[in-house]
């Protein structure tokens, strides 16, 4: 190689490796995390849950957690929206940690009954049919309860109310089915016995005047006259629709029968 371009090649690496300190040196200092930066990813947070980026609002408020102690106002709101978040993304439990954090560090603060409410939510979401276990649905029931119990009077118990009332018809429904099983096979006696619980359990649910008439069927199957004329004495009372099941009831003797407990 000639002593020119040994010259050449010295001078092309002399300027890339000066290129590269100068790049090196002008590249800006990372930022140090601030209050400032933690509203600015709390805001594109918002922003992006409002859109409904879930993926997006996630990852902004993962990076502003670190910069946010429990003692700071803005904590509880950032885990309440992160419950949210994974609700929407399927991942309940993780969302119900999120929920019962919000609830059980801070119980009195204004968010925590929400909080709490949605952790019932997001139990009763996984028990989407009645006929599957129904675990989730009983924990989801005792967490409705709880709300109803720690913040009585309080618009969010209301919700509470209905939730609960809204479970108890999958509860019905699933005794229901089972009462079902019993009767179409002839297990009368069995039958009998979850018609009426579920009847004494559930009186407003909308299967009862089905569980009623099988009810009747049952006694009438088994030759039960004395159980016929009392479950008719209080279908009159509480369920008179001639087209429901006291269609199914012998007719009354004059002057008609007491009314006997609900069965």
């Amino acid at each position: 190689m000639t002593n020119l371009r040994r010259l050449r090649l010295w001078l092309v690496l002399a300027l890339v490796v000066a290129c590269g300190r100068r790049r090196a040196d002008s590249s800006p200092a990372p930022a140090v995390p601030g209050p400032a930066s933690a509203d600015s990813l709390l805001n594109l947070a918002e922003q992006a849950f409002n859109r409904g980026k879930w993926g997006q609002a996630q990852k902004y408020f993962d990076l502003a957690a670190p910069l946010i102690p429990s003692t700071d106002a803005r904590y509880l709101k950032m885990h309440f929206f992160l419950g949210e978040i994974l609700f929407v993304q399927g991942s309940h439990l993780q969302a119900v940690r999120e929920f019962r954090r919000v609830a059980d560090e801070r119980p009195e603060d204004p968010m925590a009954p929400d909080a709490l409410l949605r952790a019932g939510d997001a139990y009763a979401d996984l028990w989407r049919r009645a006929e599957l276990d129904p675990t989730y649905g009983e924990t989801a029931r005792t967490v409705y309860q709880e709300v109803l119990s720690r913040y009585a009077n309080t618009p969010t118990a209301a919700r509470a109310g209905l939730r609960l009332a809204e479970l108890g018809e999958k509860f019905a429904a699933k005794e229901y089915k089972n009462a079902l099983f019993y009767f179409k096979y002839k297990a009368d006696d069995s039958a009998i016995l979850m018609f009426r619980s579920l009847i004494a359990a559930y009186p407003r649910s909308a299967v009862v005047p089905g569980a009623l008439e099988h009810l009747l069927r049952s006694y009438q199957r088994v030759g039960y006259v004395e159980d016929v004329k009392e479950t008719c004495a209080y279908i009159t009372q509480y369920h008179p629709d001639p087209a429901g099941p006291r269609r199914l009831c012998p007719a009354a003797p004059a002057g008609g029968t007491g009314v006997p407990e609900k069965p």
